[in-house]
């Protein structure tokens, strides 16, 4: 399996596919630090949430390089759930690797500052923070980006209408005052807490939720597999 993983990594590379949501993710990266410096905790907390879709949008990219037939012989050689957990798999190594560039990229221009009053909080905890806010969002934006993937989605219109409105949806659906916050992971509620009181159990909370909400999209990206044969 972990050579099915280097082969479809290895194809994101070397089409160029790789190429446009980096792109993408330099934009609306370098977008959010140009306006002005903030403390790590709160950047790296709206940095996920502007990243969210970039990273589903990845996913689908990914997952949709590989020919139908050739996805229909690695099933027949490393069996069904191997290859759908390969593809899977691939996209959390290149959505970790866009987090990475993500986590250093605010340093190289001048997005992040240290503490500025005494109650603030130091930079490795902000850094801590920053990359709990990115893990998190990682599952949540590979579960919806194979669900938008053209093995599951079965047409591109269904395809590109579940990234859009799964994208939209994490930020809608997360704002205060939602009336069910939980259809969507918690990308928002993730945000706010980086930039006020990141509670133990708040944090705990939230984690729960972004892997609930995970566990459910994949669990429905398998199904629509099945469905999809």
């Amino acid at each position: 399996m972990s050579a099915l993983v280097r082969m479809r990594l290895a194809g994101f590379l070397r089409t160029g596919r790789a190429l446009a949501p980096l792109l993408a993710g330099l934009v609306v990266l370098g977008t959010l630090y140009g306006g002005g410096r903030a403390q790590p905790a709160e950047a790296y907390g709206v940095s996920a949430v502007v990243l969210f879709p970039v990273l589903a949008w990845q996913t689908k990219i990914l997952l949709d390089i590989e020919p139908d037939v050739q996805r229909r012989l690695a099933q027949v050689t490393v069996g069904v759930a191997r290859e759908r957990l390969a593809g899977l798999l691939a996209a959390v190594v290149a959505a970790l690797v866009a987090v990475a560039v993500a986590l250093v990229f605010p340093w190289l221009v001048g997005g992040v500052t240290g503490p500025v009053e005494p109650g603030d909080r130091s930079v490795p905890v902000g850094i801590a923070l920053g990359l709990w806010a990115h893990l998190l969002a990682v599952p949540a934006a590979v579960a919806l980006g194979a669900l938008a993937s053209r093995a599951s989605a079965g047409g591109a219109a269904y395809g590109v209408a579940v990234l859009a409105l799964g994208g939209v949806g994490a930020v809608v659906l997360g704002l205060s005052g939602s009336v069910a916050p939980w259809l969507a992971p918690p990308i928002m509620a993730t945000a706010r807490t980086t930039a006020g009181d990141a509670a133990a159990l708040t944090l705990l909370g939230l984690t729960l939720w972004g892997l609930a909400w995970s566990a459910a999209a994949v669990g429905g990206y398998l199904w629509r597999r099945r469905a999809q044969g």
